[in-house]
């Protein structure tokens, strides 16, 4: 199973919100660049997320994105407030390599099936949860479809993956949601990646033994230094 670590962006530092709460904000570090750098070669892909963009429909931190880019190299994956076609392919000419779309999914499907059918195996469906219910607008609402359901709807197209993330575990370190994401992991087709709650190297191990999830975000725990990187690595071979 594949680790990513994450730099949530807001005012162009890496942050974290507690259960996606914009009022429950921990500052980590005032120059996420220098962070990607560090893990640069140690893991092939980095998640960035625009907390700024989420919440206000647009790419917003367009510059800070760009920095993590040139810092880290290949393998950027970019989200936060993509839901046009225009932001997509910015993100795409600054060097990001996948881009992820979540309220787009819920509000614009047809442009999400448009994105991912011209550019295959770049599109990343952020499918994130309340109560399994998918959460949009930088999970201030939420919609009348399931997490399932979702997922289901995008199965025909040549995604990068299914981005899956329980709201409730997210910035806790409580664990992850294993059975739904898991679930998830089976019946949607694709690449499952697992966020939210990753908080010790058995939360890592509990998800590489299922087998079916390709892929971790972690963020808080290594801001956190629960864990290094490292180690997080070394962890996520226990299925192998």
């Amino acid at each position: 199973m594949l680790v990513i670590p994450a730099v949530d962006l807001l005012g162009g530092k890496a942050v974290r919100l507690h259960q996606g709460r914009y009022d429950e904000v921990t500052v980590y570090d005032d120059d996420p660049p220098s962070r990607a750098r560090a893990w640069r070669g140690k893991v092939p892909r980095l998640h960035v997320v625009d907390l700024e963009g989420a919440k206000a429909g647009r790419a917003v931190q367009t510059e800070a994105v760009r920095a993590l880019i040139a810092a880290f190299g290949p393998g950027v994956q970019v989200g936060g407030g993509v839901r046009s076609r225009e932001a997509f392919e910015s993100y795409l000419a600054l060097g990001a390599e996948r881009i992820v779309l979540g309220s787009a999914a819920v509000r614009d499907p047809a442009l999400v099936r448009a994105l991912a059918s011209e550019h295959p195996g770049k599109v990343i469906i952020a499918v994130d949860a309340k109560d399994g219910m998918v959460a949009i607008e930088g999970w201030t609402e939420t919609s009348t479809i399931t997490a399932i359901d979702l997922a289901r709807s995008f199965a025909d197209l040549k995604l990068a993956g299914v981005l899956y993330t329980d709201v409730a575990r997210d910035g806790t370190r409580a664990g992850p949601n294993l059975e739904a994401t898991a679930r998830l992991a089976r019946e949607a087709g694709v690449e499952v990646i697992a966020s939210g709650g990753v908080g010790t190297l058995d939360h890592l191990r509990e998800l590489a033994a299922e087998k079916t999830i390709g892929a971790a975000i972690v963020g808080r725990a290594l801001y956190d230094e629960s864990f290094t990187l490292d180690d997080a690595v070394i962890a996520a071979r226990a299925r192998d």
